[in-house]
């Protein structure tokens, strides 16, 4: 008769080992498109902050959301890294992905939105000389990572992806759309920029990347309706991502309008003047097409609605692309004095805390109840 001498684990190890496994299924499976959460949350904070109508309470609001987006950045930034270390071969394959692949631009424009919010509202709670040093910091990062996605994310798309003509999609826009979210939350740091040269160098670098991002959003969304022109909306799981053409539309006209207002910082009165028309001609031919899309986007998702709309992390472009859409009517109303404009910059607000307060309940059920969300792509 022989003993086994093999040891036993006890209920601590096995109990260790069982949450090592949770921990490895929840960085397992880590796509980009998760910082897409962090942006439509943060999104909510600044347009808070900017609204027209300010009532008591809205502030702390807008600051406790900037908070708690940029916990969840931390917190995200910390799982990538997990991930890209313990499931590298995993990660290695994103790039190659024909959808995952353009969701590299949620990164940067996740920390570029928190950022802005730092600036805007967490200076409240961190003082103005740290939310200044945050937000250039997260600009900086999230611009450089922005320049990079815009280029090298097309790129694969020219060269290593294979697209069927009925390929284009919302989405396409993602990788895209940072370089004018660096347009709009670098014009917030213009005051807070060295005089002279680096000011006015950040100024027309700002609307350098307005212009890039702007053409390259203009030939995406021309592929997009053509798309839905020939081959109609597809899968009711790819609607949500209708919603992202908002984004670099209503991303414009929050940039145009805070450059202008900021501009009197970096250059003459004579030159300032010339950018405020810019933005308001600008902003209200621009604003007329978001209208025009946030009219089909209801109707095509009250339609998928109805037939059956599956949750996904796609309904996070309920949020963020509203988002901008609200913070650039915020600015247009701030430079027109019209009455209009702040009634419609509130029924976007309205719609952006509802689509978030809907999609953060579901998110969460979905990656800490369930799972679900964490589980491998399809």
């Amino acid at each position: 008769m022989t003993t086994d001498t093999t040891p036993r684990p006890t209920a601590r190890r096995r109990m260790m080992f069982r949450e090592l496994d949770r921990s490895d299924s929840v960085v397992s499976n880590l796509t980009p498109n998760w910082f897409a959460s962090i942006m439509g949350t943060g999104i909510v904070a600044t347009t808070a902050a900017t609204l027209p109508l300010q009532f008591p309470g809205l502030r702390l609001f807008a600051t406790a959301i900037w908070a708690v987006a940029a916990v969840m950045l931390v917190a995200l930034v910390c799982a990538t890294v997990a991930h890209w270390t313990r499931f590298s071969g995993v990660a290695r394959q994103h790039h190659l992905h024909p959808v995952i692949a353009h969701f590299y631009g949620a990164p940067p424009m996740a920390f570029l939105t928190v950022g802005a919010g730092a600036l805007l509202v967490g200076r409240d709670w961190v003082g103005l000389s740290a939310a200044v040093t945050v937000d250039w910091v997260l600009w900086s990062l999230g611009t450089l990572m922005g320049l990079v996605s815009a280029v090298a994310v097309p790129y694969l798309v020219f060269t290593r992806h294979e697209n069927g003509p009925a390929a284009a999609f919302g989405g396409w826009l993602m990788p895209i759309v940072p370089p004018m979210v660096s347009a709009s939350t670098g014009a917030l740091l213009l005051p807070h920029a060295p005089d002279g040269q680096a000011r006015i160098t950040l100024l027309w670098g700002c609307y350098a990347c307005f212009g890039m991002s702007l053409v390259a959003s203009l030939a995406v969304i021309g592929l997009i309706w053509g798309r839905l022109s020939e081959h109609g909306v597809g899968p009711a799981s790819m609607v949500p991502t209708l919603w992202i053409v908002l984004g670099p539309v209503g991303q414009s006209i929050t940039a145009v309008n805070l450059l202008a207002g900021n501009a009197p910082s970096a250059v003459g009165a004579r030159m300032a003047h010339a950018l405020l028309v810019l933005a308001l001609v600008y902003g209200f031919a621009m604003l007329g097409f978001a209208l025009l899309w946030t009219t089909l986007a209801v109707l095509v998702t009250a339609r998928a609605v109805r037939r059956g709309l599956p949750f996904g992390l796609t309904w996070w472009s309920f949020t963020f692309p509203v988002g901008t859409c609200a913070t650039g009517l915020n600015g247009l109303a701030l430079h027109s004095g019209l009455v209009a404009v702040d009634v419609l910059a509130v029924v976007y607000a309205v719609g952006l805390v509802a689509a978030w307060c809907l999609v953060a309940v579901r998110t969460f059920h979905g990656s800490v109840v369930t799972g679900a969300l964490l589980s491998p792509p399809a």
